[in-house]
C-alpha cells in the first residue's frame, strides 16, 4: 500500500531551493502575528508523496479548454466534473473537449504509468498548460481535486509551474456517518460526499441502523423504515431513504470515486428492528420504540431460525443496492448476547454477507469469535482497552484479517475538542485538532503485534447522538477529517508543526464551500 516516499522536502519554486512544505515563502515575516505564507505547492492537503515547484506556470483564462484524450466515456465524465467544479470559483466557461493535443487542461489515461497505482497520478504544469496523467479514471479525478487547490479560492489564476507524482499510502480511506441515531437526508450526505472526495477520502460507511431508527426502506419487511423509521434521539421525528433515493446517493458517491459501505448493526444495536416486528424477539413481544442513548441492551434471537430468514432478506436487498465489495454488519457492544450465541450468530450472519457476494466488514469484536475468511476487522479501541482485546485483534490480523483504523480518542469524530465544545461526547477523551493528525497508523498496534501490512486504512466515524444539524455535523468533522485524509494518502512523516499551516491554507476554502469549522486555537488561520 505504501507506493511512494515523501519527497517534499525538497521543493523548486523557479529553480530556487526552498526548505521543506511548512516553510513560510519569502513574503511572510516571522513573529508578526500572521500565518506564514506557503508556496503553492507547499499548501496542499493532503500532501502528495513528491512534488517540485518549476518555472513559469499555466494561465487558466477565458481560453482555456479541458482536453480528455483516449479513455472514453468515463474519462470524459471525469473532465466534465472537474470543468464544473472549477467553473464556479473561476468564473470562466471551461469547455470540454475531445482530443489530448493542445493548449488547455489535459486528461490523459495511460495504463503504463510508472508510480500511480489505481489512484495515484502526474501533474505537470507550464506555460502550454497543465497535463494530468494516471492509470484509471480514479487517478484523474485525484489529479483534478489537486489542481483545484492550486487555483486561487476565486477569479481566474495560473497553475504554478512544476510537477507532482502521487499516490495514496493506504487503499482504504473512510469516514462513517450515523444516520441512525440522528436522521440525515440523502441531500444531507450528498453535501458531505463531495467535502470528502475534495481530499480524496474514498470510502463513506453509513450507519443505517440502531436502537434509535431505522433508515433504509426494505421491502420484505417494510415496517422496518415506516415504523422503525419514526424515531431518532430524543424523540424528533425521524425519517428513512427509500430505495432510489440510496440508489441516487451511491451513484453520486461512485461519481467521485467514493465508495459506499453500508451498514446493518447486529446482533446488538437493534430495538428499532425489533419495535417493528415482535418475532424478532424471543418472546414475541414487539419492543417499545427507543430514544435515549444507551447501547448494549438489545439482542436479535439467536436461537430462531426467522431471524436469519430476517437477515438473509435484509441483506440480499442491501447486497443488489450497493456494487462496492462490502457490507457491514457491525457485531459491536452486543452486551446482552452470551459469547457463545454471539459466535454462533456471527458465524451465520458472515456466511449470508458471502452467499450474497460480498466481504464481510465488522467491529473488532469480531476478534472474539470467529472471522470468516477475508473478513475485515474495523478496530475502534482506544489507549484505555484492554490488552486481552488488542490481542484478539492482533491474532485475527496474523491470520490474515485485514484492518480499518478507527480509534475512538483519535478518529471519532463526535469527540468534543475540548470542555467548551458544545456538540459532541467525551467518553473516550477530548480529541483536539493535533491529537486527531499526530499519530501513526502503521505503527499504531505494533506494541500489540500488528504489522503495517495489515492495515487496510484508516476510517473516521462521526456518531450522531449530540448531532442533529448540517451545521453541527460539519464542526465536528472540519477540520479533524482533514487530518483523516492525510493519514490515509500521504506517506508522512508527520509534522505538526507544518501540517497547521497547511490546515489554515484551507479555511478560506472552507468559507468559499459554506462549510462550518472549528476554529481551533492552535492552527494559525488567516
Amino acid at each position: 500500500m505504501r507506493v511512494l516516499r515523501r519527497t517534499l522536502g525538497t521543493l523548486l519554486v523557479l529553480g530556487a531551493a526552498v526548505s521543506c512544505a511548512g516553510s513560510p515563502d519569502a513574503d511572510a515575516r516571522p513573529g508578526d502575528g500572521r500565518p506564514a505564507a506557503l508556496a503553492p505547492y507547499a499548501q496542499l492537503l493532503p500532501a502528495p508523496a513528491s512534488a517540485r515547484a518549476e518555472g513559469p506556470g499555466y494561465v487558466v483564462g477565458a481560453g482555456t479548454v479541458i482536453r480528455t484524450g483516449p479513455g472514453g466515456e468515463e474519462v470524459r465524465r471525469v473532465g466534465e466534473l472537474l470543468a464544473e467544479q472549477l467553473r464556479g470559483p473561476s468564473g470562466l466557461p471551461l469547455p470540454v473537449v475531445d482530443g489530448a493535443d493542445g493548449d488547455g487542461i489535459r486528461l490523459r489515461l495511460d495504463e503504463q504509468a510508472e508510480g500511480t497505482g489505481t489512484e495515484g497520478y502526474r501533474l505537470e504544469s507550464g506555460p502550454g498548460g497543465v497535463t494530468l496523467t494516471a492509470r484509471t479514471p480514479a487517478g484523474l479525478f485525484h489529479a483534478g481535486q489537486t489542481l483545484r487547490q492550486l487555483l486561487p479560492v476565486a477569479g481566474p489564476g495560473t497553475v504554478p509551474g512544476g510537477e507532482i507524482a502521487d499516490a495514496p499510502r493506504f487503499a482504504y480511506r473512510g469516514a462513517m456517518l450515523d444516520i441512525a441515531r440522528h436522521h440525515f437526508t440523502a441531500e444531507q450526505v450528498k453535501r458531505y460526499v463531495d467535502q470528502l472526495a475534495r481530499y480524496k477520502v474514498n470510502t463513506l460507511h453509513l450507519h443505517l441502523t440502531d436502537d434509535q431508527g431505522w433508515r433504509i426502506a426494505i421491502d420484505s419487511w417494510p415496517r422496518l423504515a415506516e415504523y422503525g423509521g419514526g424515531s431518532e434521539v430524543g424523540g424528533g421525528p425521524g425519517g428513512y431513504w427509500t430505495k432510489d433515493q440510496y440508489r441516487d446517493l451511491v451513484a453520486y458517491a461512485g461519481e467521485r470515486y467514493v465508495d459506499v459501505v453500508p451498514e446493518i448493526d447486529m446482533p446488538g444495536h437493534v430495538n428499532a428492528a425489533q419495535a417493528s416486528y415482535a418475532e424478532l424477539n424471543c418472546d414475541g413481544k414487539a419492543r417499545e420504540r427507543y430514544t435515549g442513548i444507551k447501547v448494549g441492551f438489545s439482542s436479535l434471537c439467536v436461537g430462531k431460525e426467522r431471524t436469519y430468514e430476517f437477515i438473509d432478506d435484509v441483506l440480499g436487498e442491501l447486497a443488489e443496492l450497493t456494487p462496492g465489495r462490502y457490507l457491514h454488519i457491525g457485531g459491536d457492544e452486543a452486551h446482552s448476547t452470551p459469547a457463545a450465541d454471539y459466535a454462533a450468530f456471527m458465524d451465520r450472519a458472515q456466511q449470508i454477507v458471502g452467499r450474497h457476494g460480498k466481504t464481510v466488514v465488522a467491529w473488532h469484536q469480531l476478534a472474539t469469535a470467529r472471522p470468516a475468511p477475508g473478513a475485515v476487522l474495523q478496530y475502534w479501541g482506544h489507549d484505555g482497552t484492554a490488552a486481552a482485546e488488542k490481542a484478539a485483534v492482533a491474532a485475527a490480523a496474523k491470520a490474515g484479517h485485514p484492518l480499518i483504523l478507527s480509534p475512538a480518542d483519535r478518529l471519532y469524530l463526535d469527540m468534543k475538542y475540548d470542555l467548551t465544545t458544545k456538540p459532541g461526547l467525551a467518553w473516550a477523551g477530548f480529541v483536539p485538532v493535533r491529537r486527531a493528525y499526530d499519530w501513526n497508523p502503521g505503527t499504531y498496534l505494533a506494541a500489540a503485534g500488528v504489522p503495517e501490512s495489515a492495515v487496510l486504512g484508516v476510517e473516521a466515524p462521526l456518531w450522531t447522538e449530540t448531532i442533529a444539524t448540517r451545521a453541527d455535523l460539519e464542526f465536528m468533522a472540519f477540520p479533524r477529517v482533514l487530518g483523516l485524509a492525510e493519514l490515509g494518502w500521504s506517506p508522512g512523516p508527520r509534522n505538526w508543526a507544518e501540517y497547521r499551516q497547511r490546515v489554515a491554507a484551507q479555511g478560506p476554502r472552507l468559507d468559499a464551500q459554506d462549510i462550518t469549522y472549528y476554529r481551533a486555537p492552535d492552527v494559525p488561520w488567516p
